[in-house]
């Protein structure tokens, strides 16, 4: 009687298990498209995902800007952004208290060379085309490392 039990009860835990699916046939009729304001309200900007600022989408003067922030836990920021374009590199950190130990550690080239550290000011000569990353965080050498949110600018003359 138990081994007849247990593949009985194993039958019954599965079949219970199963959902019903339905299918669902639309008419052209019963489409219509739904807009909803978030979506038309929703403004493209640039946002720090983890500990990355993937920066995609100029301003109006042209002027890539993104607000970021540092913590304990995430000490840098990377900056990532494309250009086709070859001149000057111009950036700026403002941080959000006005002043604070945070700067430009490094900027990575597309040919994964490097150059830095800088201020919070940036000036560098882009000769390449592709992807560049910039590395945002405090000053090892000076004290009280830099913990709240800040805002990132960066624009390219050519």
């Amino acid at each position: 009687m138990k081994f007849f039990m247990i593949p009985l009860l194993t039958i019954f835990f599965f079949s219970c298990q199963q959902k019903e699916t339905q299918n669902v046939t639309v008419t052209a009729s019963d489409a219509e498209p739904v807009l909803e304001k978030s979506s038309i309200s929703n403004k493209e900007e640039n946002k720090q995902i983890g500990d990355t600022i993937f920066m995609t989408y100029k301003d109006e003067k042209g002027i890539f800007n993104a607000e970021g922030s540092l913590d304990s836990i995430q000490s840098r920021v990377y900056v990532k952004f494309k250009t086709e374009d070859i001149g000057e590199l111009n950036g700026k950190i403002t941080p959000s208290t006005g002043k604070g130990n945070i700067r430009f550690n490094q900027i990575i080239f597309p040919d994964k060379t490097s150059d830095g550290p800088f201020g919070v000011d940036l000036k560098v000569q882009l000769h390449q085309k592709g992807n560049y990353i910039l590395v945002i965080g405090h000053s090892q050498m000076a004290d009280n490392p830099f913990i709240g949110k800040f805002k990132v600018d960066l624009e390219i003359k050519k």
